[in-house]
């Protein structure tokens, strides 16, 4: 029976803790999600596991179907049904192709937050956990709890709750930040090369040169004279 003060856990742990591409996937989970820690990752992951796993005993019993295997599986699929994971038509096979993010997004935190009830999924959990959000007229403080579909129009906030009112300061969205576009800088104009410098130079110089010679001449003319 063991001791009701530690109850048993009921979610899985991976297997290797170093694995770089699972703590990344789990970190990219985390930060859309708005959960507390990697915890809630497990949890869900345990919970899908076990629902594919009953999937997966039944459709291995159908090649004998008997009323019990019949009543389990229409069981099965009127509570996926219900929890939002399938719809109306929705197969055993469709239970195999589920993945995290669904269950993840049937938690009361994210329904919250599609709802516009929060500006953030860690605002919808805050929200949650100080009783600030009511299903049918009652107080859930879960984050993780699973919503159905009837459940799903009846959230709402505490009408008692300060939140409830859309002139709170927390109710506010942020404004979008509207960048103003940077003048370009001009690129300095470069430096003239070496190269025309020299060539800029050499008529001077022989400019200078002319102007020796022809005042030599002149000086030769007066001397001649």
């Amino acid at each position: 029976m063991g001791d009701p003060k530690f109850p048993r856990r009921r979610y899985d742990t991976p297997s290797h803790p170093w694995e770089g591409e699972r703590i990344a996937a789990e970190k990219a989970l985390v930060r859309k999600y708005g959960l507390k820690n990697k915890r809630e990752v497990w949890k869900a992951q345990s919970r899908l596991r076990t629902f594919r796993g009953t999937a997966r005993g039944l459709l291995s019993k159908l090649h004998t179907p008997t009323g019990q295997v019949k009543k389990e599986s229409s069981d099965l699929l009127r509570r996926m049904n219900r929890l939002g994971f399938l719809g109306q038509n929705g197969t055993l096979d469709d239970i195999l192709g589920l993945d995290i993010e669904t269950v993840l997004g049937r938690r009361l935190q994210t329904v919250v937050y599609l709802k516009g009830l929060s500006s953030t999924p860690k605002q919808a959990r805050q929200f949650i956990i100080h009783g600030h959000v009511t299903i049918g007229g009652q107080k859930v403080t879960v984050p993780s709890y699973l919503v159905t579909r009837e459940e799903e129009d009846k959230i709402l906030l505490n009408p008692h709750s300060p939140v409830a009112d859309e002139s709170h300061p927390v109710r506010s969205r942020p404004e979008a930040v509207v960048e103003t576009p940077k003048p370009e800088r001009k690129a300095p104009e470069a430096a003239p090369k070496a190269a025309e410098k020299a060539e800029e130079a050499a008529p001077a110089e022989g400019d200078e040169s002319t102007t020796a010679e022809g005042e030599e001449t002149t000086k030769e003319g007066g001397e001649a004279a």
